[in-house]
């Protein structure tokens, strides 16, 4: 994939990838999507090691989309939509620092859209957010089985229920 300026990347960690991808993937104006591991403390982690051995990894869906189509903004009321902002380590049965959330970030340019974004968020919940706003350190591809995994096991465990998948797919940005 060339990189154009009409591209920009992303990284969303909301829980177990598997959903988060198929998720975000469905979205039109997203262009890529691929899950790995992100801002840990090791190098090259597998799920084994990211699940037992505390390498403070997340579980990241990496979203390239086409800034033509959607912004950012769009993208994060999307997510917000599908997992619990006030969940600390803890996203549908899954728990574990590697299940927190995140929004991780590349440019400096995408700190004020995620910061109003959340600001905006926070005003349905009387909890605190908890979501981590971070720029992204490192991000490692997961194993292949991994990627697109719900599209390969359509009855596999997601912690996204199946009404959502279909509200993405008819997501638009309102000009």
């Amino acid at each position: 994939m060339s990189n154009t300026s009409k591209q920009k990347v992303i990284y969303l960690a909301g829980g177990c990838f598997w959903g988060t991808e198929k998720y975000l993937s469905s979205v039109q104006g997203v262009l890529e999507t691929n899950v790995g591991y992100a801002n840990g403390n090791t190098e090259n982690p597998s799920y084994e090691e990211v699940c037992h051995k505390n390498t403070g990894h997340a579980e990241t869906v990496k979203v390239v989309y086409d800034t033509e189509i959607i912004d950012l903004d769009f993208i994060l009321k999307l997510y917000y939509d599908v997992i619990n902002p006030t969940s600390v380590n803890k996203q549908g049965e899954d728990e574990g620092s590697q299940y927190r959330t995140g929004i991780y970030y590349e440019t400096e340019e995408d700190v004020p859209v995620i910061k109003a974004s959340l600001l905006e968020l926070q005003k349905q919940y009387e909890k605190p957010i908890a979501i981590e706003v971070l720029p992204i350190r490192n991000y490692y591809l997961a194993e292949e089985y991994h990627q697109k995994y719900l599209d390969k096991n359509p009855t596999g465990y997601c912690h996204i229920r199946p009404d959502k998948f279909e509200k993405a797919r008819q997501a638009v940005k309102q000009n």
